[in-house]
């Protein structure tokens, strides 16, 4: 009876196509609101028109983005719409054009700016992925499929490029913008360092406080050659006195003394100091002017990024800035002192997974920079021979297709990684299945990584304990337990800000309310 009952929940669970939901989950999310995110990122494209004298500067502003569903234009220029089955037939991309507004302003400091043009134009292909939502066969019924040519069994989930199937890896990755403690593996327990990886907008940063072999804290991070003083860093950001810095890493007595022992190895003793000496690091043999300049502007752009928010002034992120890496500190002080494990990069807690939409959104975001520097290039080549600045004549459209469609044919992703997208297996159907249901570690093959490869406790119920390949791939290469669920990520990071604010939590980076206290 029990094996019965069995047999009709797991019947009635994959009866309504959950096998690649994932998948469709996280490209429909990256259609309805991460290609808007992402244009509305980079909300304008500067110009070097205007630099020199007498001529008004010129500028382009983005507006909103969408995709229509797929179409092929035939040689007599003529549009229809595109099925799957006919795009692997003849060998064509199975993709949607993208249409964006774009606005041409003109003016100086002078004069108001004004709109030279303004239209909604075509500025590229989208490959869209068989099933979503923007599918032409999206609903389809099963007597509809079959009379198209398509296979109502067919899972969906994959793209096709060239008339080839392409399906997406996901891929595990660490969590970004979490406190790792550690030791580092070169000197045993001699040195313990925490590390985050601190993400912001397609842009990745590795920050390290490590506490060296003689006590003294020293951080790490972009841009920066070495490492640099902790006392220094957290100075130059704005906490200055010996007693905010102490108290903002911790209580604790044995702490306590620890920090004072960085505080007496300090050089410096103010904000002016600590950014003179980061100057010295940053812009060495370069005016005093340059190297004050080029040391606040690498504090605000390469050190912790994720805590960058729109409308906060910068002296409040600065100083957010300086009670994280205090958070860090205290996390190496607490694993010196036993008080506190090491965390386990192993343990799924640990770990995020990019499905579809987030490596498209990476993707998408590469290629939009690329068509922005096409769009200065041709406007300043039409006012260079004094022709009429339009939209239509300084968007070409293949610059953002090329950007696109290379990548899912070839697998060679943006960040330099190799095998992101594969040729889906068709060897059988359940072939087909564990393909599109298949993960990979950024780890190397090559490397021995015993550990990585461990079937983790915490990968029960997630992670198939039988399905990965022999050989050098062997623990790296993973599949999705059956019935697993894959939760997505927040888009609206404000709501759950307003969430936790209203739950009683305080100081809530981001809100205007630092002081909120719910029932």
């Amino acid at each position: 009876m029990q094996t019965e009952s069995r047999r009709t929940l797991s019947r009635e669970y994959f009866s309504k196509d959950r096998l690649a939901e994932h998948h469709f989950r996280s490209f429909n999310a990256f259609l309805a609101q991460g290609m808007q995110n992402v244009v509305d990122e980079k909300a304008t494209i500067d110009t070097d028109i205007g630099d020199k004298e007498g001529q008004e500067p010129v500028w382009v502003e983005l507006g909103d983005v969408r995709v229509v569903t797929p179409r092929v234009r035939e040689a007599d220029g003529s549009e229809e719409l595109l099925y799957p089955q006919e795009a692997r037939l003849r060998n064509i991309t199975y993709s949607a054009p993208v249409f964006m507004e774009m606005t041409i302003m003109r003016g100086g400091e002078e004069e108001e700016p004004y709109v030279v043009d303004s239209t909604e134009t075509k500025v590229g292909r989208m490959p869209i992925m068989v099933g979503s939502e923007k599918c032409n066969i999206a609903g389809f019924s099963d007597e509809e499929l079959i009379e198209i040519g398509e296979d109502p069994a067919d899972p969906g989930g994959y793209f096709i490029v060239n008339g080839s199937e392409r399906v997406l890896m996901t891929s595990e990755d660490l969590a970004p913008n979490k406190i790792l403690a550690e030791y580092d593996s070169r000197y045993g327990d001699e040195i313990q360092v925490a590390k985050t990886f601190s993400q912001r907008r397609g842009y990745r940063a590795l920050v390290l406080c490590e506490r060296t072999r003689n006590g003294i804290l020293e951080v790490s991070f972009p841009s920066v050659s070495g490492s640099i003083n902790f006392v220094t860093l957290v100075r130059a950001l704005g906490l200055e006195s010996d007693e905010d810095i102490v108290h903002r890493v911790s209580e604790d007595p044995e702490i306590v003394k620890f920090m004072l022992e960085n505080l007496e190895e300090a050089n410096v003793q103010t904000q002016a100091e600590a950014i003179e000496t980061l100057g010295k690091r940053v812009a060495s043999g370069q005016g005093k002017n340059y190297q004050l300049k080029r040391a606040n502007y690498v504090i605000d752009r390469y050190l912790l990024p994720h805590l960058h928010e729109e409308g906060i002034p910068d002296e409040e992120v600065r100083m957010n800035k300086a009670y994280y890496l205090c958070r860090m500190a205290e996390a190496c002080f607490e694993l010196a002192l036993d008080a506190r494990q090491p965390n386990d990069k192993d343990h799924y807690a640990n770990k995020r997974l990019k499905v579809s939409g987030d490596l498209m959104r990476d993707l998408f975001r590469t290629a939009l920079n690329k068509l922005a520097r096409d769009v200065k290039y041709q406007l300043e080549r039409a006012n260079m021979r004094n022709r009429r600045l339009s939209v239509n004549t300084v968007v070409r459209s293949d610059v953002l297709t090329e950007r696109l469609e290379h990548p899912i044919a070839t697998g060679n992703w943006v960040g330099g990684r190799s095998g992101v997208s594969q040729l889906v297996d068709r060897t059988d159907y359940m072939g087909v299945l564990s393909h599109l249901r298949r993960l990979r570690s950024p780890l190397s093959r090559s490397q021995p990584h015993f550990e990585a490869r461990d079937l983790h406790a915490t990968q029960w119920g997630r992670i198939c304990p039988s399905e990965t390949p022999e050989g050098p791939n062997c623990g790296l290469v993973k599949n999705f337990a059956q019935a697993m669920e894959l939760s997505q990520a927040v888009e609206d990071e404000q709501e759950l800000k307003r969430e936790l604010a209203s739950m009683g939590v305080e100081g809530v980076p981001g809100l205007q309310t630092t002081r909120v206290h719910g029932d």
